[in-house]
């Protein structure tokens, strides 16, 4: 009863702050669930920038990681945005630096390099588009003639270029997360469950996608898993989908492939580090007005497909 009444007045707090603060709360779909039930907000990384970037609030509260939180500035420099934990980043992110694609493109040029949405502004400020795990194979199929480098992930690339039927130079990075999903442990979910469908996302290896019903952002397993008549889903990502797929299917059934699939950068943000963000208006994330501009040609480029 105590931990209720604490919890309680810990929500109360921030709500309390986040009005005073002319805030928006902003949570991603693999944050913890106390987290996402605070949340204004709560989707894949660029849908809440986008959406933070519609709103009137002066202060973006972004629960998720470091590359997420640039996004949201990129899109609303005008606004405060705050990360509640700085050390919540992406080891895919980190997989590659703008020095490091700057020194590729002089190997490969005249190179179209197609940056998924997970890295950091300065590698989408050397990319000539972005693309998200939901779009990735529209933007693609936009790309005129030439060679095509696809960076950070090898795993959204590879499952790109089946659906193209187009060769890319895979940049060799990954989420670590996605990766511990092994196709072994979705065939014997399946064969527990009969009926049951397994939906795992892109960044997850070759042979994991063989043995999947769909690939899907988490964004289309929310949509997909909402319109099917199948009533028991076996999730191939990061574990902290299954809060919202089940808060909003209470009368269908979902199960992980793995326990094993938990970013731990993604769960470093608590409540009481949002409450303290809001309370010191501390980490801010900002990305520098050069770096932002032709970060943000990268993001244009890929609304406009």
């Amino acid at each position: 009863m105590a931990v209720s009444v604490q919890h309680k007045e810990l929500v109360g707090r921030i709500l309390e702050l986040k009005t005073k603060r002319k805030a928006v709360i902003l949570s991603h779909n693999y944050q913890r669930a106390e987290v996402q039930d605070i949340g204004d907000f709560v989707g894949d990384s660029l849908e809440l920038s986008r959406t933070a970037a519609k709103t009137d609030a002066e202060t973006i509260v972004f629960c998720g990681v470091h590359f997420m939180a640039e996004t949201a500035s990129i899109l609303s420099p005008d606004k405060v945005v705050l990360l509640p934990d700085d050390e919540s980043g992406c080891p895919m992110a980190d997989m590659i630096t703008a020095e490091q694609l700057i020194q590729k493109k002089k190997e490969m040029p005249g190179v179209h390099v197609v940056c998924y949405i997970n890295s950091s502004a300065a590698v989408k400020a050397e990319s000539e588009i972005c693309c998200t795990s939901a779009n990735a194979v529209e933007v693609v199929k936009s790309i005129g003639p030439g060679e095509i480098l696809f960076v950070p992930d090898q795993y959204l690339g590879h499952y790109v270029s089946t659906q193209v039927n187009r060769h890319m130079v895979l940049w060799p990075g990954f989420c670590p997360t996605h990766v511990k999903i092994q196709p072994e442990e979705i065939t014997s979910q399946k064969a527990k469950y009969p009926g049951s469908l397994a939906l795992v996302h892109p960044e997850c290896r070759p042979e994991v996608i063989a043995v999947a019903d769909e690939v899907l952002s988490t964004g289309g397993m929310l949509r997909f898993a909402s319109q099917s008549t199948a009533k028991v889903f076996i999730i191939g990502s990061e574990t902290g989908i299954l809060h919202r797929l089940q808060k909003e299917n209470p009368d269908k059934t979902f199960l992980p492939a793995t326990r094993k699939a938990v970013c731990p950068n993604m769960k470093k943000i608590t409540l009481e580090k949002v409450l303290w963000a809001l309370e010191d208006m501390k980490p801010q994330v900002k990305v520098p007005e050069e770096i932002r501009v032709r970060a943000k040609s990268a993001l244009d480029r890929m609304l406009a497909v």
